[in-house]
């Protein structure tokens, strides 16, 4: 069953590749949705697709890659959204 989540990424996730990893990670695992950087310093990723591989994706998002320093993480599920692929915005 398709399954939606927003996640909500704090600490040093804004120039150390977090987007394209997360990208990368979340095609790997067949969701899609998108990876956006806020304003804040902060990222927003939304997750579309399997729930055990949104999981998954959950436990990644949690480290992120190396030279990352996730500080804080939220998610929550949504309303089912729709989309094709997986895009940095």
């Amino acid at each position: 069953m398709n399954v939606s989540y927003i996640v909500h990424i704090s600490g040093k996730v804004q120039g150390v590749y977090f987007r394209a990893s997360c990208q990368q990670q979340a095609i790997e695992l067949g969701l899609s949705g998108y990876v956006s950087n806020l304003a804040d310093g902060d990222v927003e990723v939304l997750l579309c697709g399997e729930q055990t591989n949104i999981d998954k994706m959950l436990v990644w998002l949690a480290q992120g890659p190396e030279e990352a320093e996730v500080t804080n993480l939220t998610h929550k599920q949504i309303a089912l959204q729709s989309y094709s692929f997986f895009s940095i915005n």
